[in-house]
């Protein structure tokens, strides 16, 4: 599952399709949801490659580079799938590059 990609409870489910070729899963599907961020991304260590959010301060908030998964921030209208799914190509080729403690932030198109 190190390979994974967790994206965070405040975005659609269906987010999972959008990435093929990547094994996605959900912040509730590994069961953590409700966690805070600081407790969320320490579960996440050494079981994912990338988080996917739209949580902006997050970067403010916690040091992600020093975590071993890279951090993705979308920034979209709202994060309804409609404002999100446009982003799947950027994020598909972000994910081709993230690496460890790397942060990229996604703007909407």
């Amino acid at each position: 599952m190190e390979d994974a990609v967790v994206i965070d409870e405040c975005l659609p489910k269906r987010l999972v399709r959008l990435p093929p070729g990547h094994q996605v899963f959900t912040v509730p599907q590994l069961g953590l949801a409700g966690a805070k961020n600081g407790k969320l991304l320490q579960a996440l260590s050494g079981r994912c490659r990338a988080f996917i959010t739209v949580d902006s301060n997050l970067s403010f908030q916690q040091n992600l580079p020093r975590l071993p998964f890279a951090t993705l921030i979308l920034s979209a209208a709202s994060n309804r799938i409609e404002d999100i799914a446009p982003l799947a190509p950027s994020i598909l080729t972000v994910l081709g590059l993230a690496v460890p403690g790397s942060i990229h932030h996604i703007p909407s198109a």
